[in-house]
């Protein structure tokens, strides 16, 4: 209950500041929010992700293709995770008004942790490595957007589909091959809308954004539950001076489970294609199986919503660390924006207009857990730094490393942090 209370009076706090902060500092967007200026990026790019891996995607990215909105994303994966993939953003079917994102993505090989333990509590190296196979991603969205994007609608669907192939100890070593695991599919739909008084869409600087939305899949086989997700993201912007800004951020989110999956340990096992009572296996190597079926019921009786720890939320914590159906995030952001700018640059692998060179300091803090009202007894932080390029084409190029109590991870990827889908 005191979780309840306490995230009740700080949504209605910094909702009300909002408000009055919004309304205090003017929304007025202070561009055009549907820029035409094109941009190109042809080259190989290091990537890290807590958690996840390592390595350097090959590609290129054509924003706002020939004088239209529409950008095209190409890229071959290399590295920690093997695999390519193509994304299609902003094509208006109706000219500022109704736009289709689309997205398809193949990996042949990738690895994601599995901690063993739900919730905040468990040690940091308890956990094996589920080597993924196949996996197949397919996304659609439409967005219907109004008032210079200040009120967004939209709908989307999310196809997934992938293949356990083994489980592996943190140093590497095979524990178990999957021996004809079942393919592991799941289609989500989404539905929600964002409401946008802030100065700018892409960069932010004053004002608030309130973002709901609701999660379901649509599953038909008894073998997974069947559960829902509601997010609530809100963020509101305090002006610093002429051109910096204080982000401050909070997230919220709750699976409600309509019907239970499977709970049977033998059967879930089967379905993964393992054997966890292997008698070649030690002890050691038969709980660590044994782990990761009992994450699959935990999912199958609880749910899960979006985990913390990665690149968005919790950063000194990697991908995946913390995972439950109810969850609290809050975060704090300095963005200072050193230069505010409009310079062209066009290089052989790169053209496009540099807006602004940014440096943010940032802390966060966190809690989920399986039962609500465990929410808010544990909380982990992460605080740090990050080094930023905002581009007039719509990316924003980010790095930032984060520490925490379980020690120092570092991010490298496009986008600001703390943003849903």
């Amino acid at each position: 209950m005191e979780y309840i209370k306490f995230a009740r009076f700080f949504l209605i706090s910094l909702l009300c500041f909002c408000f009055f902060a919004g309304n205090a500092f003017s929304a007025e967007r202070r561009k055009d929010q549907f820029s035409k200026d094109p941009g190109y990026y042809i080259a190989p790019i290091p990537y890290s992700l807590p958690g996840v891996g390592e390595g350097v995607l090959i590609g290129g990215a054509y924003n706002n293709i020939a004088g239209t909105h529409s950008d095209v994303i190409g890229f071959a994966l290399t590295g920690d995770i093997e695999g390519v993939g193509i994304v299609s953003l902003d094509n208006h079917l109706i000219s500022n008004r109704l736009i289709l994102d689309v997205s398809a993505q193949y990996l042949t090989d990738a690895a994601v942790r599995n901690y063993n333990q739900r919730g905040m509590l468990g040690d940091e190296n308890d956990y094996s490595v589920l080597n993924i196979k196949d996996n197949e991603f397919y996304g659609l969205r439409l967005t219907g957007t109004w008032y210079e994007r200040m009120l967004e609608l939209y709908g989307g669907v999310l196809s997934s589909k992938t293949n356990l192939a083994e489980i592996r100890n943190k140093d590497g070593q095979v524990i178990q091959v999957a021996n004809n695991a079942d393919d592991n599919s799941s289609t989500l739909y989404t539905l929600g809308f964002r409401f946008d008084l802030t100065d700018d869409y892409q960069d932010p600087r004053r004002g608030f954004r309130y973002q709901v939305s609701r999660w379901w899949d649509d599953r038909s086989g008894q073998q997974t539950s069947k559960f829902y997700q509601t997010e609530h993201n809100i963020t509101g912007y305090i002006p610093i001076g002429k051109r910096s800004t204080i982000a401050l951020n909070a997230f919220k989110a709750d699976a409600t489970v309509t019907r239970l999956g499977e709970t049977d340990f033998s059967t879930i096992e089967s379905q993964q294609g393992l054997n966890c009572s292997d008698a070649s296996l030690s002890s050691s190597e038969q709980l660590q199986c044994t782990q990761v079926v009992n994450n699959i019921i935990a999912n199958n009786t609880y749910g899960s919503v979006s985990s913390l720890g990665g690149w968005g939320r919790l950063r000194s914590y990697p991908d995946g660390r913390f995972n439950g159906s109810h969850l609290l995030f809050l975060g704090a952001e300095f963005r200072w924006n050193i230069t505010d700018e409009f310079t062209p640059f066009d290089i052989w692998i790169a053209k496009d207009v540099r807006t602004t060179i940014q440096l943010a300091f940032f802390y966060e803090r966190g809690s989920i857990e399986d039962i609500e009202s465990r929410v808010g007894d544990v909380w982990k932080e992460s605080y740090g730094i990050g080094a930023r390029m905002v581009t007039a084409s719509g990316l924003v190029f980010r790095a930032d490393v984060a520490t925490g109590d379980e020690g120092t991870e570092v991010s490298v990827i496009i986008g600001y942090p703390w943003e849903t889908f």
